[in-house]
């Protein structure tokens, strides 16, 4: 950390987080520049006509919202729709074509950044059961440039129904800085603070930034100062602070775990987050317990938790608020043949609905209820949202697996101003960072870009057109300088 502050202060980009979309923006700005090769064939032929007129011109200095215009996906983002047609076209009706991009490495076009972790590159990832197969395709997975499945092959790994397990995806990650050598760009951990906007005050002649240099200085007005502290391989802790032109928030959603917000949450045998699934059944097996375990929540997190109980022989209650046949029951919306573990989940929450009794032994499924309390002699109230009445059962643990949201503590207010409505927290369903679709600048303060579930796009395959969008407008920026710096002289 110290070198990298003393290198180059301030910086023109830090990066907080370090999940897959802080990976393929710190590819993006080392240089790596998208074009669409000359022989290809892109199955939309308005795009193809657009791209064709641009040839041996970078995707990355194009208009944006040109090439974006009228295209249609499964994401809110244009520029990911776009960027996810132009890497996997027809992806969504179900072909497998090829990209009609080519990459190069453009030194000249490097901007310095540096990308801060709390943990190993990949994020999230490498906190969630290895296990789980992923929900999206295994090639959606993948980043610019180095197919996945090869990958794989070359770590005589598989794909399974064309899914892969979460822990191949966290060591394919880990692979791909080292690959495309950005590793001098990652600052492991790295636990970030604060973030505030530097600026001259009233009454106040100097006022310090990184590395002793004062703000006396016109060009080191209006940075931003990022504060925090990282931790050495001996666990000690030391604190650094950089100064830099543009802030990235990209740190996704799974560092604060949502709470139902009742009475006795907070007592030690309630637990919130994925990773404490495993240790949950690892306590249960040494317990020898006749009690059930308690999952709470009706999305493909619980059903994880679910599985894992079930192939470990240990019983579960399993409360979520919505009925079985809701159409907006994620199981609801998944194809059978492709994600057959989760038809399962679903079959046992039909099956064994308000009942213990049936094929499935020591799985009770609860539909249409919540929990009202749980108490010190592990006991948990439950309520019957239908009919309004409680029953009372005896559990070991519970895992309260609702979602997730993001921790944005470091910013003033959670960073509460960012959001499309800042008079409500940050929520990656409900109430998303806001920002202009085609920079991913926030709309509410210059020079701080926002990318991944903090603006919703929540699955990797559309996250990399946040990355292209925020190099394309730091590019073009650099562009415009150099240019009047030429023109001055």
């Amino acid at each position: 950390m110290d070198q990298a502050t003393q290198r180059l202060s301030p910086l023109p980009v830090v990066v907080i987080g370090n999940g897959p979309s802080a990976i393929c923006l710190s590819y993006f700005l080392s240089g790596y520049r998208p074009y669409f090769k000359e022989s290809s064939v892109h199955p939309n032929p308005i795009l193809q006509r657009k791209l064709e007129a641009n040839l041996g011109r970078s995707i990355v200095d194009q208009n944006l919202e040109f090439l974006s215009e009228g295209l249609e996906g499964r994401s809110h983002s244009p520029v990911a729709v776009l960027f996810d047609s132009i890497l996997r076209p027809d992806a969504d009706l179900g072909v497998s074509l090829d990209s009609v991009l080519s990459w190069r490495l453009e030194p000249d076009q490097y901007i310095p950044h540096l990308v801060l972790g709390k943990g190993p590159p990949g994020g999230a990832w490498h906190s969630i059961e290895g296990s789980v197969f992923t929900l999206s395709l295994g090639e959606w997975m993948e980043l610019p440039d180095l197919p996945f499945r090869d990958w794989m092959r070359d770590k005589r790994r598989y794909l399974r129904n064309d899914r892969a397990m979460t822990a191949d995806v966290a060591q394919y990650y880990q692979h791909y800085i080292h690959a495309k050598e950005l590793q001098e760009n990652f600052v492991c951990g790295a636990v970030v603070t604060s973030v505030r906007r530097l600026s001259r005050l009233p009454g106040r002649e100097e006022q310090m930034c990184a590395d002793n240099q004062t703000l006396d200085n016109p060009s080191l007005a209006n940075l931003f100062e990022v504060s925090g502290y990282s931790v050495t391989e001996g666990g000690s802790e030391k604190a650094f602070s950089i100064c830099t032109e543009n802030v990235v928030l990209a740190t996704g959603t799974y560092d604060s775990s949502t709470w139902l917000g009742i009475d006795g949450e907070e007592l030690p045998f309630v637990h919130h987050a994925t990773s404490e699934v495993e240790t949950v059944i690892k306590e249960y097996q040494k317990a020898m317990s006749f009690d059930p375990i308690l999952i709470v929540g009706a999305g493909l997190t619980a059903a994880d938790a679910v599985i894992a109980a079930r192939h470990s022989n240990v019983p579960v209650i399993h409360v979520f608020r919505r009925q079985v046949n809701d159409p907006g029951l994620i199981f609801n919306q998944l194809p059978k043949l492709m994600y057959p573990e989760y038809h399962k989940v679903h079959q046992m929450m039909v099956q064994q609905a308000c009942t213990s009794t049936g094929p499935y032994n020591d799985y009770l499924s609860l539909p249409g209820h919540q929990v009202v309390r749980f108490t010190h002699d592990k006991k948990c109230v439950l309520q019957d949202l239908a009919s309004g009445g409680s029953r009372t059962a005896n559990i070991f643990m519970a895992l309260v697996l609702i979602g997730s949201e993001p921790n944005l503590a470091f910013l003033p207010d959670g960073g509460r101003s960012l959001a499309i409505n800042p008079e409500l927290p940050i929520s990656t369903k409900r109430n998303p960072i806001g920002v202009d679709h085609y920079t991913y600048e926030c709309t509410q303060e210059r020079g701080m870009y926002a990318l991944g579930p903090l603006v919703a796009d929540n699955f990797v395959r559309f996250l990399q057109g946040g990355a292209l969008a925020i190099t394309s407008a730091l590019s073009k920026a650099r562009s415009r300088v150099n240019v009047q710096s030429e023109n001055s002289l």
